[in-house]
Parts: structure tokens; C-alpha cells; sequence
């Protein structure tokens, strides 16, 4: 397989090429691809040294697959030429998750959907993939009816310059390049993405969003509050979640127990419940505090915890072309 990385130097972009790796994914031609001023430096794969090229090099070198992890315009101007050349595109910007002509994929979930037509194929937001990956089961079972979720988000999901701020005051200094308008240290931010007409942000209208197109299901309510803190290992979720249909907590123990890329980590008198410390470099989403809401009834709170460079974004891109490579090669 010849495979592109498009955003290769990036915090994602070099996640990806250590999923590939790691999964032992079917690369015999990598092409690490990056913006102009990182064409010719050089990125690490399975021990070796691979030259970073621009877009333009990589398009016409034809891959298989294009995963891409470069920003929303980059994904825009250059997704469909990659397409155009019979490349097949996985995007893990926000760019063609909307779209009504792509798919929005998480295989757990919805990987039957891809066809060999699908050229661009979206890669859902880290926060609506983790959460959805826990509730899918439940959903299959008793029905959503009704989301809200409230994000506790790493500052790895803005990039390297965040981490970098995180740092800098960790060790008390002011930070010289700024990701956010304030410290994040000792603090959280409920502020994700720009603001939109409606008080939302961008990043939990996106929840609101994808969580309906990935279940084809318009029907289900879902309300969020996206919050970063100063965390590094994943993104954590409060989600409290209203059925249609009654459950029994021991039966929704087992669905998740069952359930693909999901471990249970609930056991309170033990003190045992998921956090990014658990999550971090794992591809698993994590769940655990599981207990009915008292207010109303048919409704559930949990909590959920998984790693947002790969499950949330890498390892999710990875699994969509493996079913790719599966399907189609």
C-alpha cells in the first residue's frame, strides 16, 4: 500500500504514523507529507528515515489512501484532487464531516456504510468518537433519546503549541506563545472552538451534530458543554443519557463489557474508574461511574475517558482504512 500522511509532523500526524505501526498496517510506500517549510525534514517509520514532501509531490505519486491531518482549508483545496487521482482520503479535519455527500465514520458504529465510491471518507470529532463508541450499544438496546454531555478536554486536542503553553507555566513563567486568551494551568477554560450566534461553541454544536448523522438518527436530543483543562493523556466525559426503553444497570454492564473497543473500568468500592492517566497511548474507550439519574426515570449517567490523538483521531483514521483495505484491495 502506498500511504500519504498528510499533516506528518503535526501531533496527530506523527500519532498516525506510530498507529500504522503499530498495527502493523500494509505501508510499502510511505509518503510523509507536510507545509512547505517542513518539506525535507525528516520523520521516523518502523526505524527508518522518510523525507517529508509537499502535497503536490504526494498527489502526483497516486496513493492508495491519504489520511490527512493538516486543518480544514488544507482538506478542502486538496482532498478532492487526491480523490480525483483515485486516491481514497481519510480527513480528520472538521471539513467534510457535514457534508451531506460523505460518510462520517467510526467502524465500531457504522463501517458498513463505506462503499468503493466513498473517496473522501470524514473522521467524526474526538469528543462525539469517544462518546459515541460507549454508547452505541446501549443505544442499539434500549434507544437514545436524549444527550447531555459535558467535555473535560486535554490541551493535546489544540496541538503541540497548547502543550507547550502548559508547560511554560507549570514551571511558573508566563507562556511566550499563547494558545489561549488565559492560563490554563491550575484553571479550565469553558471555551472550545469560536462561539457561534446561538452561545454555542463550534466544538459542541459538532457533538450535537455528528451524533445524529453517525446514528441517522434526527430525532435524538443532545446538549453540550465543551471545557479544557490542563491535562495531557485524553479528553473525560460526564455524560447523562435518556433512553426510550427501560434498562437494568447489570445488562448495560454487560453490553459494554461486549461491546468492540471498550473496556468497563467500574468498580467504586475499589476505587476504580476511568482517567486520561489510564487512557493515555491506549486505543480503548474507558467507562465507569455507571448509575442510574434518580431525578427521571430510563436514564443513565456514566462517565468516559479515551485517549484523544489516537482513538479520537489516529486510531480512528487507521481502523477506517483497515476496513478499506479490507473491503476494496
Amino acid at each position: 500500500m502506498k500511504v500519504a500522511v498528510v499533516g506528518a509532523t503535526g501531533l496527530v500526524g506523527s500519532t498516525m504514523l506510530r498507529v500504522l505501526e503499530e498495527r502493523h498496517f500494509p505501508v510499502s510506500n510511505l509518503l510523509p507529507v507536510a507545509s512547505p517549510k517542513s518539506v525535507g525534514k525528516k520523520v521516523k517509520f518502523k526505524g527508518q528515515e522518510y523525507s517529508v514532501i509537499s502535497i503536490e509531490d504526494a498527489i502526483a505519486q497516486k496513493p492508495d489512501i491519504a489520511i490527512f491531518s493538516a486543518g480544514s482549508s488544507t482538506s478542502l483545496e486538496y482532498a478532492p484532487r487526491f480523490a480525483e487521482a483515485g486516491t481514497f482520503v481519510i480527513d480528520n479535519s472538521s471539513a467534510w464531516r457535514m457534508h451531506p455527500g460523505k460518510k462520517l465514520v467510526v467502524p465500531e458504529i457504522n463501517g458498513d456504510v463505506l462503499t468503493a465510491e466513498d473517496k473522501i471518507i470524514a473522521n467524526p470529532n474526538c469528543s462525539t468518537i469517544q462518546m459515541l463508541v460507549a454508547l452505541h450499544p446501549l443505544h442499539r438496546r434500549y434507544r437514545l433519546k436524549r444527550i447531555v454531555v459535558a467535555t473535560y478536554q486535554a490541551v493535546t486536542g489544540t496541538g503541540k503549541k497548547a502543550v507547550d503553553q502548559l508547560m511554560e507555566e507549570r514551571t511558573g513563567k508566563e507562556a511566550t506563545e499563547k494558545a489561549y486568551p488565559y492560563p490554563i494551568d491550575l484553571n479550565a477554560l469553558p471555551h472550545i472552538d469560536v462561539f457561534l450566534e446561538n452561545g454555542y461553541t463550534k466544538e459542541e454544536m459538532k457533538m450535537v451534530n455528528e451524533t445524529r448523522k453517525i446514528l441517522q438518527d434526527d430525532s435524538i436530543g443532545v446538549t453540550a458543554t465543551a471545557v479544557r483543562i490542563p491535562v495531557i493523556g485524553g479528553h473525560s466525559e460526564a455524560i447523562n443519557a435518556e433512553f426510550h426503553e427501560e434498562f437494568e444497570l447489570e445488562e448495560v454492564r454487560q453490553l459494554l463489557q461486549e461491546a468492540p473497543g471498550v473496556v468497563l473500568l467500574d468498580n467504586p468500592a475499589k476505587l476504580e474508574y476511568p482517567m486520561p492517566l489510564y487512557a493515555q497511548n491506549r486505543d480503548e474507550v474507558f467507562v465507569g461511574r455507571l448509575r442510574r439519574d434518580e431525578s427521571q426515570p430510563r436514564t443513565l449517567n456514566l462517565w468516559v475517558v479515551a485517549d484523544n490523538l489516537r482513538k479520537g483521531a489516529a486510531t480512528n483514521a487507521v481502523q477506517i482504512a483497515e476496513l478499506l483495505v479490507k473491503k476494496f484491495f
